[in-house]
């Protein structure tokens, strides 16, 4: 049996390949357009795939996609609908690639694959836990998904057994650590959904000083891991940008401006949010055990590629064994 995933239309768009349930082929779009973070319909990574495994898209039992464009297409207007007027140009920019293309991904895949057998739609987390479990060595393991956000899930947990995947908690929009710490890294003059790694990269040049600041304003932390943000300083669910000019009093300088000179201030904000992301992590993963009694942990989603944060759930939570999805992000969802 062979089976095609497939994920694009965010970032990093990917296929994979599976045969019998073991992956022959998997890649990126990016590796063959040379654009990084590519989000198109990843054609040249379906075709590698196809390829590598030397069989034609009519071979293929079924075709699964990351997501559910439906169900996100509703939290987005959902979302417009809870802060209008003030998402208006937002939502009017927003629109027009989802009415061309995105609301069409069963038509798309038809079309570009000439395929006309079944295609599953599968939830967001799922896939990255699915991405995790079914790759890791263990037979039982509890799960912890991470991002910025998937159909309306930011965070999810629970866990695996066999071939089946159970979650049991989840955090939704607008609460998200994933956007979270995407909203620090467009303050820090970096791009959102690529530029992560460098405020990671920055913190251990810093100090955490703002750590009680974040906690104390932004974000209501439980022990359990569960959260929610103070959304008086994000601007992510009524305009293209994270933040707002209330985040950038709170914190007395104004946001850096890309390729300019990075000032010990930046490294400490950077240190900060690192610090914030990891107390959450490592309370989450602490509650997951607690709730599992599993002695494995499988991470994925977009921030399990914090391999800081990663580190310390290694060292300092009960878990004997810790797999993380080595493509944890969007690409690992659907390739």
């Amino acid at each position: 049996m062979y089976i095609l995933g497939i994920s694009c239309y965010y970032h990093d768009a990917a296929a994979g390949l599976l045969k019998d349930g073991e992956i022959v082929a998997a890649a990126q779009e990016e590796r063959f357009t040379r654009k990084k973070h590519d989000d198109s319909f990843p054609t040249n990574a379906i075709k590698f795939c196809l390829t590598h495994a030397g069989i034609t898209s009519r071979q293929l039992d079924y075709v699964g996609f990351y997501d559910k464009p439906l169900v996100k297409f509703d939290r987005i207007l959902e979302t417009f609908i809870s802060v209008a007027p003030r998402g208006i140009r937002f939502f009017t920019v927003a629109m027009p690639i989802w009415l061309r293309q995105k609301l069409w991904v069963k038509d798309l895949i038809k079309k570009e694959l000439e395929y006309d057998g079944e295609i599953i739609f599968a939830e967001h987390h799922q896939s990255h836990a699915a991405s995790a479990f079914f790759a890791s060595p263990f037979e039982d393991a509890a799960i912890l998904t991470i991002d910025g956000v998937g159909e309306w899930t930011t965070t999810s947990y629970g866990y695996g057994s066999g071939n089946k995947i159970t979650l049991t908690h989840e955090i939704k929009f607008p609460h998200s650590l994933g956007l979270l710490y995407s909203a620090f890294t467009q303050y820090l003059g970096f791009k959102v959904n690529s530029g992560e790694y460098k405020v990671m990269g920055l913190a251990p040049y810093g100090k955490p000083i703002y750590y009680d600041l974040i906690m104390e304003n932004m974000i209501d932390l439980k022990d359990d891991g569960s959260f929610k943000l103070n959304m008086d300083y994000f601007a992510y669910t009524y305009a293209q940008q994270m933040i707002n000019d209330k985040f950038v009093e709170l914190f007395g300088h104004p946001p850096r401006e890309p390729e300019s000179k990075i000032e010990p201030y930046h490294f400490d904000i950077a240190m900060s949010i690192q610090r914030v992301t990891e107390e959450v992590m490592l309370r989450m993963a602490n509650y997951v055990f607690e709730e599992t009694g599993l002695k494995n942990l499988c991470l994925a989603g977009g921030v399990a590629l914090n391999s800081v944060a990663n580190g310390r759930i290694i060292r300092e939570t009960p878990f004997e064994e810790v797999f993380i999805q080595p493509a944890a992000g969007d690409a690992g969802g659907g390739g």
